[in-house]
């Protein structure tokens, strides 16, 4: 018998098929969440959806839906659920439990997918953000469509110390395709950078993850870090890639048919361990360091007296040794 969320899983009604992805209503308890590691930069986390429709090759987030009984990886953009009532969760939430500290929305979720354009959860989360005052609150995402809240982003951040992380993994848009398949463009992605910070809204970019030889050449981490520093970006971070068994089911196949020199290697790996340490994750960080350097970027986003803003560089600095050699 099925328990808890894949109870409710299992009971959500279906709101719309488009294409091959199906979005189904989900019945929630509570939407705000207390982050489990104590070294992340924020106590809460918020996810207005469960899966993403971009269908990033790499989502380490593919195993949030074995919880409500998924096991396969490909159901995690196929099967997207909308929380019901998430901006009245929120609020009780917040009344409850969230009396302070940081919060970061879209941790597991982007929170700007095409689900967003039809419900509006996030922007509905973001009004009830906006009574607040004194917190520090992140959004990460892939999508442009993060510009259409620039202006209630700007009022949330009159109170409240606010950033929006837009990840942007290369400039190359044929490979942008192939790893993330149905998240925006790179220059799209940029294009909404700018407009947020011709808004006033403190925005950075991070190239994470970074995949080895895919992505983790220098010229690839600076191209980006120079295209966010022309787009109005302040600040600039890099990851590396962490690869959990779900993941690994998704990846290796695609490593197979368009990058099968590295396939082996990756599989040597992540097999053993979704997380590596060593030598590499130095080289990493440095090389992100001196390219931050150089665009004269800053590892996170500025702090005020309102609150205390996630530093997302360290967000991803606790991954950086996770990759190959």
């Amino acid at each position: 018998m099925l328990v808890g969320i894949a109870r409710l899983a299992a009971q959500s009604v279906s709101l719309k098929a488009k294409r091959e992805v199906e979005y189904l209503r989900l019945p929630s308890r509570s939407i705000l969440n207390r982050c489990s590691n104590p070294k992340m930069p924020f106590k809460w986390t918020v996810n207005p959806y469960r899966g993403c429709e971009f269908g990033c090759k790499y989502c380490y987030a593919r195993y949030t839906h074995e919880f409500m009984g998924l096991e396969d990886g490909r159901l995690f953009e196929e099967k997207i659920y909308a929380k019901e009532d998430a901006a009245r969760l929120l609020r009780a939430d917040l009344k409850r439990d969230g009396g302070d500290g940081g919060i970061a929305i879209g941790t597991s979720t982007d929170p700007y997918q095409p689900a967003e354009r039809r419900y509006g959860l996030t922007r509905a989360l973001l009004e009830v953000l906006a009574e607040q005052h004194g917190r520090s609150i992140s959004i990460t995402t892939k999508s442009d469509l993060a510009a259409r809240d620039a202006e209630l982003l700007l009022r949330l951040g009159r109170r409240n110390d606010v950033s929006v992380n837009m990840t942007v993994t290369t400039l190359d848009a044929e490979l942008a395709r192939k790893l993330e398949p149905r998240a925006p463009r790179p220059d799209l992605r940029l294009a909404a950078v700018g407009k947020l910070a011709e808004a006033g809204v403190a925005v950075g970019v991070f190239a994470s993850p970074v995949l080895p030889v895919i992505t983790s050449r220098r010229e690839n981490l600076a191209a980006v870090a120079s295209a966010a520093k022309r787009a109005g970006a302040t600040y600039f971070g890099a990851g590396t890639l962490f690869l959990m068994p779900s993941a690994q089911q998704q990846f290796f196949p695609f490593l197979d048919e368009e990058f099968p020199a590295l396939a082996g290697q990756y599989r040597k790996q992540f097999e053993r361990n979704a997380y590596l340490r060593g030598e590499y994750a130095e080289r990493l960080h440095a090389r992100v360091r001196e390219i931050r350097e150089e665009q004269g970027l800053d590892s996170g986003p500025p702090t005020t007296a309102r609150g205390r803003p996630a530093d997302q560089l360290s967000l991803f600095d606790s991954n950086l040794d996770s990759n190959v050699g």
